[in-house]
């Protein structure tokens, strides 16, 4: 009798004692096996997931360390190659402008470096000539025609103008003017034209002008600095030369006068 009271107790602090007792945890291969032994539906998802846990094995959840170095260099290196492809574009505009509107550019230049530009490079003529109105050398080539030529000399050089037009009316002989225009080869017609002595030294030039615009007046306000230096220094080299040829000569005279004389 009391045997069979105490076996129900027992019965009872068993099951209680294996329902408390932890178990083993099951593992993806337990759980896969325990998936393909069931007959429930999740049985092929579990199968996949312990596949899947598998092949990443224990180390793809650590997080992967950046390169932060090589990224800064990496930004560092484009942005130099940013830098440099802009000044290059910039630097090929500049030059390619340049190299466009240097032919329209207009310069100053006296008749004796317009005559030295002709003869270097024929293809750049067009210029601003700056000197003196040669006296007499006005007139038009013939009855007939709408032209007026004169002569721009810098005491040195000559150049033949033609120009089609009307003068300004401070222009005269003697005064300093700013002619421009386009240097053009001397042709027979014109070199052979005109016969007057004041013109044959320009005419023996290689070039004339063909003249655009005419400025003119009495004062220096339109000569540039340029020009007119150059008008002072040749100036000068002409009075220069004029007194050495005085002296040159009066040295003959003394010397033929004492020659003269001794054989007197």
């Amino acid at each position: 009798m009391a045997f069979s009271r105490l076996l129900p107790s027992r019965s009872r602090l068993l099951s209680t004692t294996l329902l408390h007792t932890p178990g083993p945890i099951p593992t993806p291969r337990a759980t896969a096996a325990a998936a393909a032994a069931s007959p429930t539906p999740l049985g092929p998802f579990l199968r996949s997931f312990a596949s899947a846990t598998r092949r990443a094995g224990p180390s793809s959840s650590r997080p992967r360390a950046a390169d932060i170095g090589a990224r800064a260099r990496q930004l560092q290196t484009r942005r130099l190659w940013s830098y440099g492809l802009a000044f290059a574009c910039t630097a090929g505009f500049v030059v390619t402008v340049l190299a466009t509107f240097q032919d329209q550019l207009v310069f100053y230049v006296t008749p004796t470096d317009a005559l030295a530009k002709f003869t270097a490079d024929p293809s750049k003529s067009r210029v601003r000539l700056g000197g003196l109105v040669l006296e007499g050398s006005v007139a038009h080539p013939s009855p007939s025609s709408p032209e007026i030529e004169f002569v721009v000399t810098d005491l040195i050089t000559d150049v033949l103008v033609r120009y089609e037009g009307a003068l300004p009316d401070l222009f005269r002989e003697g005064h300093s003017v700013v002619v421009e225009g386009l240097l053009k080869p001397f042709t027979d017609d014109l070199r052979g034209d005109g016969g007057r002595k004041v013109t044959e030294k320009a005419r023996e030039c290689a070039c004339f002008l063909r003249g655009t615009e005419v400025l003119a007046k009495h004062d220096e306000k339109y000569m540039p600095k340029e020009v007119g230096e150059a008008l002072e220094r040749n100036k000068k080299r002409l009075e220069a030369e004029a007194e050495a040829a005085a002296a040159s000569q009066g040295s003959t005279v003394a010397a033929a006068t004492e020659g003269a004389k001794a054989s007197s």
